[in-house]
């Protein structure tokens, strides 16, 4: 597996998937003008990247990895409901093909991801890989049911991020391997499920990208974005940086603190 040419001088930030969060976190990290190049894959780049397919994927590891090292990876994927899909009320309605293109997007996908992109982080300083997971994900915290290829989908993501933080940690002590939860955002995988006027939570979703300046070694953790401020994700990633413990799950009511958001999970 390739390391990346490194260019301590020259600045990277990737983001994968150019819907809407993606294309908002795109847009974002090119105004703030603090990396030389920000690169989008998916579907439609060049080089492609089909989250279905492996072979895109070390392809496009390869291609980044002979520009340099990135310092922020994004992975802006998921899927929620498509026009054979739909989130689950009950059991009677679980099917095979929806749980396997569940997981398949939302857990194996980003897994490929993390296998090709993590060895291309710089070993020598502050690097983020960072992916877009979900509340519903938690465990604890499903008092509704429903949903249940999405919420398993997302739960092994969780999972996934945190065992791969652990391996990261050993070999990038400075890097962090993040997953961060945007809350419902003005987008098309949440249109069907927004609250009437919650159009603004997509600018939200925009400061993610800032958790790159958290200190401390790798982690595995849960963020809820909140409604304002970039400075609370700054100060969150931080403080979960220095516990440098088990994953946080989030649950409970948004919070304006600047700890992360959520309760402690044995193992």
């Amino acid at each position: 597996m390739n390391e990346a040419a490194d260019s301590p001088g020259r600045r990277i930030a990737v983001v994968i998937g150019a819907g809407g969060i993606g294309g908002a976190l795109a847009e974002a990290l090119r105004s703030a003008a603090e990396y030389d190049e920000v690169v989008v894959l998916g579907r439609r780049s060049t080089p492609a990247l089909d989250l279905l397919d492996e072979a895109s994927i070390a392809a496009c590891a390869r291609w980044l990895a002979a520009r340099g090292a990135p310092e922020l990876v994004i992975d802006a994927t998921g899927i929620l409901h498509g026009p054979a899909m739909a989130p689950e009320k009950s059991w009677r309605e679980l099917d095979p093909a929806t749980l396997a293109q569940a997981f398949a997007i939302n857990a194996i996908g980003p897994a490929l991801l993390m296998k090709h992109f993590l060895p291309l982080l710089p070993r020598d300083r502050r690097a983020v890989f960072a992916t877009l997971s979900a509340k519903v994900g938690s465990i604890g915290d499903n008092r509704l049911g429903g949903w249940y290829a999405y919420r398993a989908s997302k739960a092994a993501l969780n999972q996934l991020v945190r065992t791969a933080s652990i391996e990261l940690r050993r070999s990038r002590p400075q890097a962090i391997c993040v997953a961060l939860h945007p809350g419902t955002v003005d987008t098309g995988l949440s249109a069907p499920f927004r609250p009437a006027g919650a159009g603004a939570g997509a600018r939200r979703a925009t400061s993610a990208y800032r958790a790159r300046r958290a200190e401390g070694g790798g982690f595995g953790a849960i963020f809820r974005l909140p409604r304002r401020a970039s400075a609370l994700v700054d100060a969150g990633a931080q403080a979960a940086a220095r516990q440098c413990a088990c994953g946080a799950i989030p649950g409970g009511r948004r919070r304006t603190s600047t700890r992360p958001i959520g309760r402690r999970v044995p193992g």
